[in-house]
């Protein structure tokens, strides 16, 4: 056959599917050859393709390689053993390959029914001489089919500004995995919980999430719930249904009194309390203080109006500042649309005189002392800048009237002879004074 160029014209069928060439059934092309190109001089990188577990409808590729291992040129005319559901890509026949050459292919498979399949791809040269081969094998299962349970959910009559929440799962029922790519719910009022998307369901595995109901007025509401997988029921509806109710708040404060008991005369005490809806949203209108010492007391902290949702709460201050010594007492109300309003709450507390605060110092005689002076300063260490003494003062005692409350003070003394010698100070001694 040297030095001749042999034509044959061979029978070939092909499939264009989804954009690529397809090879499938026993094809040939025609072809020729340089060069006996035997058996076994053409390899494949990987003889055997396991394509393992694919879902009915969807496809699998697999790469592979031709090697002209020969020293001439070898002429691929045809492909042949291809069963169904099997198909070879990226190879245009007839393919001739130069002595060393390669040439990258895939095998796709595209089942059509469930159950195993295995198939023996013989690449075949002029003359029906076979050149090498590969084995695939494969395993074609049904698509999954995803079911809720249960398979719609009712919230019943829930009270407007209130909420419920219902469990809802998702179980994969069949012998193969199912993947969730999303869930969308329509319908006012209704919003889903925590769902992390996409989910993988194995055969027989589930997932639960949440659905709220939250009516924000006084009418029936219907939604639904669509899930979108690759399932073989791939959207999947779960209808939706809840009515919202007109109900009528209650506010509650805490705690039902503020004691804020001794506060001196002229100084500010401020204590806090908490307003809470129950049942419905509540609107707090107006807050108001009334009684004998109602002057004596303040409300700050909270803008009014303010609607307070159910269950939630909003915090406000009063501050007591007595204006005179003995009990005050006055009441705090909030006016709302709460089936209870007024909401009060009982204010007390006490004005007391400030008190007179003065400190005692002593210490150790000093001989040959007539007299000593004692010294005062704000900073420990000194400066000690005022003289507390305007004569010299014959006792080792001497009471400091004039303190502040709150304050700190640094004290030293200093020892006088006859001749009028001052000594230097003593060690300082420290006083705090209480605020009250």
């Amino acid at each position: 056959m040297n030095g001749h160029r042999l034509h044959y014209h061979l029978a070939a069928t092909l499939v264009i599917a989804s954009g690529l060439l397809l090879l499938t059934g026993c094809q040939s092309l025609s072809g020729g050859t340089n060069g006996s190109g035997a058996s076994g001089n053409v390899v494949v990188t990987v003889p055997t393709l396991d394509f393992g577990t694919v879902v009915v409808g969807s496809s699998k590729t697999l790469p592979d390689a031709l090697t002209n291992n020969s020293t001439s040129t070898v002429t691929i005319s045809s492909i042949q053993g291809l069963s169904t559901g099997f198909h070879v890509t990226g190879i245009s026949l007839p393919l001739a390959l130069a002595a060393g050459q390669s040439a990258a292919f895939s095998v796709q498979y595209l089942p059509s029914a469930a159950g195993d399949s295995n198939t023996t791809i013989s690449l075949v040269g002029p003359n029906a001489q076979p050149l090498v081969s590969l084995t695939a094998t494969a395993t074609a299962v049904a698509s999954g089919a995803l079911t809720a349970n249960p398979t719609s959910l009712a919230f019943g009559s829930i009270g407007v500004g209130s909420n419920s929440s219902l469990s809802e799962t998702l179980t994969n029922t069949s012998n193969s995995s199912v993947t969730i790519t999303a869930a969308t719910v329509s319908g006012t009022g209704f919003s889903l919980g925590t769902l992390s998307l996409p989910v993988s369901l194995a055969a027989n595995h589930s997932v639960t999430f949440t659905v709220v109901f939250t009516p924000a007025s006084a009418v029936a509401a219907s939604g639904n719930i669509s899930v979108a997988s690759d399932a073989s029921n791939p959207t999947l509806n779960i209808p939706l249904s809840g009515t919202g109710t007109a109900t009528t708040g209650t506010l509650a404060v805490s705690p039902t009194s503020l004691s804020f008991g001794n506060v001196v005369d002229g100084s500010s005490l401020q204590l806090t309390g908490k307003l809470t809806a129950t049942g419905a949203p509540v609107t707090v209108s107006t807050g108001s203080i009334t009684g004998t010492n109602s002057n004596e007391f303040a409300l700050s902290g909270i803008s009014l109006p303010v609607t307070i949702s159910a269950g939630q709460f909003a915090t406000f201050t009063v501050t007591f500042t007595p204006g005179a010594s003995g009990a005050a007492t006055a009441s705090l109300s909030f006016a709302s649309n709460a089936s209870n309003t007024p909401t009060v709450q009982s204010l007390t507390g006490t004005g007391t005189v400030a008190s007179q605060h003065y400190v005692d110092l002593t210490w150790a005689v000093s001989t040959g002392a007539v007299g000593y002076n004692i010294y005062r300063g704000t900073v420990s260490g000194g400066p000690y800048l005022t003289k507390l003494n305007t004569a010299l003062n014959a006792t080792s005692a001497f009471t400091d009237n004039a303190v502040a409350g709150g304050q700190t003070y640094y004290y030293v003394t200093t020892a006088v002879d006859s001749n009028s010698v001052e000594s230097g100070y003593s060690n300082q001694a420290q006083a705090d004074i209480p605020t009250s």
